[in-house]
């Protein structure tokens, strides 16, 4: 099918559209912001060139407080966004949560459906919750995640909190796109987490004992004083104040704790600036973003070529066959897409 005679080109449709996207973004418009992320995360070559558009159009991004969440399924990350998002919307602050959350095999779609669990802060005005499938990316962290916290800032969101799901390869990847990670585990949890404990710690700035209420409570502030006590074996940051990382007992049930949280958080952001660490680690995470979509980009141009998709199913079964090396195989494809 042919477009009309007198349809403009798709780069000037495409920029059309992104203007008066990013006039509405700024003015505010939910509607708008969901919009603009549904662009960014598709991945139709017409959507992916509205949403480059619109980005190029908003220019650098925004000043808002990126803070990233993590923790097992069950911990009460959910909760505890909620009474966080409550609290700093009593505070006059706007929020944007993008809930990153497991793909169905069948749809693609999200299957935890976050903000079916966050009723009170989606019914606010001055809120914006966005579920995100993860699409199967590493560390279950959407590939389009960094472009919709840009889009939020530029909406005009005070504070912008990326939620992961599981324990493992997404803090790492959620850590590199925030100012601020923190980690929510249940008290007594910590036996499960032996193989990662570790590498978590280094990360996190902030573990988060949730459940800290009732029987739980005693519990919980054991735990956290183990997570403490590890803390402290760690060898101090520098571009941090003295006594981080830490660590603190929360109930997302009661809300106890919860914006005490955010204080802590706010003051550790509020020193990183000081030192002009906050800006060094931004340009760091845009140097990393650039070259995962360098790399993702020519994964897919490779995959898009049509001599190399004519080549592939030979040289596969060349290798299913043993009669080709695997490194040989892939020499082989590779030096045909570069021949071309």
């Amino acid at each position: 099918m042919t477009a009309p005679k007198d349809a403009p080109p798709a780069d000037a449709a495409a920029a059309d559209l992104a203007a008066g996207l990013a006039a509405r973004l700024r003015a505010g418009e939910r509607r708008a912001l969901a919009r603009a992320i549904t662009l960014a995360e598709s991945t139709r070559p017409d959507h992916r060139a509205t949403a480059t558009a619109l980005l190029e159009r908003l220019g650098g991004t925004g000043d808002a407080l990126r803070v990233g969440l993590s923790g097992a399924p069950g911990v009460g990350k959910s909760t505890f966004i909620e009474g966080l998002g409550m609290g700093l919307i009593a505070r006059g602050l706007r929020v944007a949560v993008l809930a990153v959350d497991p793909s169905s095999a069948r749809t693609g779609g999200s299957i935890l459906g976050d903000k079916t669990r966050m009723d009170r802060l989606s019914r606010e005005p001055r809120a914006f919750i966005r579920p995100s499938p993860s699409g199967g990316s590493l560390g279950g962290v959407a590939r389009r995640t960094r472009e919709a916290v840009a889009l939020c800032e530029a909406a005009g969101f005070d504070v912008v909190l990326v939620e992961t799901v599981g324990v493992g390869q997404s803090e790492f990847m959620v850590a590199e796109m925030t100012d601020v990670f923190a980690l929510l585990l249940s008290p007594g949890g910590g036996d499960e987490l032996q193989g990662v404990k570790r590498g978590v710690m280094e990360i996190a700035d902030l573990i988060l004992v949730n459940k800290a209420d009732g029987d739980m409570a005693d519990v919980a502030r054991r735990t956290c004083a183990d997570y403490a006590g590890a803390l402290r074996l760690l060898r101090r940051r520098p571009h941090d104040p003295e006594g981080w990382p830490r660590a603190a007992t929360v109930s997302a049930l009661t809300e106890a704790g919860v914006m005490a949280a955010w204080d802590e958080i706010a003051a550790l952001d509020a020193a990183r600036r000081a030192r002009g660490w906050r800006a060094k680690r931004r340009a760091s995470q845009a140097a990393q973003a650039f070259r995962r979509e360098l790399e993702e980009g020519l994964k897919s141009a490779f995959r898009a070529d049509p001599q190399v998709a004519a080549l592939l199913p030979d040289i596969e079964r060349a290798v299913l066959s043993g009669a080709l090396a695997p490194e040989i195989a892939a020499a082989r494809a590779l030096d045909a897409f570069l021949r071309r």
